[in-house]
């Protein structure tokens, strides 16, 4: 696998389970209506001027918004940014609806509240735009050295995550029967790519979990360590 098309292929749809969230609601995605998601999400952002190299800026929570709204981007070959400034500029932001009022959002950016339909029209819902949308692979193509994430240092690209998570997933000793814990709000590069992408890759099942500190761990079994030097670790392994 070279990007995060190849993760999100339409070969890969199935009824194995994919992620679980508890919260306000339940969630519980099968890995088709997982990629099927993501694919929708992408297309979603696409409708809304998203385009390879775009910013697209989300408000994390352990929720399977976020992570999906990360894929679609991805899957666009737009850059991803976490934990924007209260002054928001990019081409798309996503945020819990409750938190909109929160920040000064730059004219243009195509705005998507996600949990409770936005009351100000001028602000999508996530869940029906999602919902209403063509269930296929954005038209967009990615490539390997396309940047989708950027954490403020550096731009990763979808070589880098997707290689950050076949090594995790070696670490983890990951099968398809596995579960996946991830602690924290899933927003470092090291969490989506061992967290996330990683059980993806494996065909394993993603368990999002609220805490204070950001962990990934195999339920009842090994962790791994997602601190800062996470890529370098994957890097010296090569």
């Amino acid at each position: 696998m070279e990007t995060l098309a190849d993760v999100l292929a339409r070969d890969r749809r199935s009824d194995a389970p994919a992620l679980f969230a508890d919260g306000p609601t339940t969630q519980r995605y099968d890995y088709r209506r997982f990629l099927t998601t993501a694919w929708k999400t992408g297309n979603l952002l696409h409708k809304r001027g998203v385009r390879t190299g775009a910013e697209v800026a989300i408000v994390p929570s352990p929720r399977a918004q976020p992570v999906l709204t990360f894929l679609g981007a991805s899957l666009l070959g737009a850059v991803t940014t976490f934990d924007p400034p209260k002054a928001v500029e990019a081409r798309a932001f996503v945020a819990p609806t409750d938190r909109l009022g929160e920040f000064d959002i730059a004219p243009g950016t195509a705005t998507v509240g996600y949990g409770t339909d936005p009351e100000n029209p001028a602000h999508d819902y996530w869940e029906g735009g999602v919902w209403s949308e063509n269930p296929t692979m954005p038209p967009e193509p990615t490539a390997p050295s396309d940047p989708i994430l950027d954490d403020g240092d550096r731009q990763y690209t979808h070589g880098d995550l997707v290689a950050g998570a076949e090594w995790a997933a070696d670490e983890l000793g990951l099968t398809a029967e596995n579960t996946v814990v991830v602690s924290g709000r899933v927003a470092s590069p090291a969490v989506l790519a061992a967290g996330v992408i990683a059980p993806l890759v494996a065909g394993a099942s993603i368990r999002l979990d609220d805490g204070d500190e950001d962990a990934v761990a195999v339920a009842e079994g090994a962790s791994v360590d997602v601190s800062p030097g996470f890529f370098d670790r994957v890097e010296a392994s090569r």
